[in-house]
């Protein structure tokens, strides 16, 4: 297993924000704790071409030069533009190294599914997976999926991805929840929706679909947004997955040996990295 992680992305925070510095910090160390043989790498940071091809130039240069809050829950951090660019270029690094034959896993914030074309939300400023998926379609990979087991509907890969060649973005999301989007599936977006407090056999029988949703697109990469707010502890969902389950989900992907590379969404008990590690552990086998 290669993780991706650059120790600056730690350091920044706002006072009370659920995407807080431990949730990378306490997770890195519980990796390095109980898996000393896997890779670490420094990600190198995205380029404009590569952020480019999902946002505008207006965006990036908003998301630069920030000097207010983007909204309540996504605020201008001094520095944001280059964490952001340091997240986003870890999910690349996963990606291509997933194409070269190598299980990884981005460990970076901020995270991305919430990201628009035009506009930073959802504690996210770029679509880190999307800037992926669509990098490596550029650069000659046939059929890229994404798997979104956040809490939340990704509703920024959707709109990034919508209409793509080659894509396909599967969202598995509490329903009714924020933001409010992925009730339905059209085109090259699948979304399948999850009852708040649905039992977790339910909430796993509608991950086994998606997953099967996944692999009938027959892809040649599939890039997870792994994001762990579906457990039954997190702060801001009303979900009832257990440690276990992310465990089942790690297990699939092993099981299905496709050429695959995850990055960090969402997550906010202080359970997460036991979440992330029991996930890596099952995929890494």
């Amino acid at each position: 297993m290669l993780i991706l992680q650059d120790p600056r992305c730690v350091e920044y925070a706002a006072p009370g924000h659920p995407e807080a510095p431990f949730r990378v910090r306490d997770t890195a160390a519980l990796l390095r704790a109980e898996h000393p043989g896997w890779e670490w790498r420094e990600p190198a940071r995205a380029s404009d071409e590569d952020l480019l091809r999902v946002h505008s130039p207006e965006h990036l240069r908003a998301v630069a030069g920030a000097g207010e809050d983007f909204d309540a829950d996504t605020p201008a951090h001094p520095g944001i533009g280059e964490h952001a660019r340091r997240a986003a270029g870890a999910a690349l690094d996963a990606m291509r190294a997933a194409l070269g034959g190598q299980k990884a896993f981005s460990l970076m914030r901020p995270p991305g599914h919430h990201a628009l074309r035009d506009r930073a939300m959802g504690f996210c400023y770029f679509g880190n997976v999307a800037v992926a998926v669509l990098a490596a379609r550029a650069g000659g990979a046939g059929r890229v999926a994404v798997w979104d087991f956040d809490a939340h509907h990704g509703n920024g890969t959707e709109a990034l991805l919508h209409g793509a060649e080659g894509t396909l973005a599967v969202s598995i999301h509490q329903w009714p929840g924020w933001p409010g989007t992925g009730t339905k599936s059209f085109d090259n977006c699948r979304n399948f929706p999850v009852a708040p407090h649905a039992p977790p056999t339910r909430h796993l029988e509608i991950l086994e679909r998606s997953w099967e949703e996944v692999l009938a697109f027959q892809p040649d990469l599939v890039l997870v947004s792994a994001g762990f707010d579906a457990y039954a502890g997190d702060p801001i969902t009303q979900m009832s997955l257990r440690a276990e389950d992310f465990a089942t989900l790690g297990r699939w992907l092993r099981e299905a040996s496709q050429p695959a590379a995850a990055a960090l969404e969402g997550g906010y008990a202080r359970e997460l990295p036991r979440l992330v590690e029991g996930f890596l552990a099952a995929w890494a086998g």
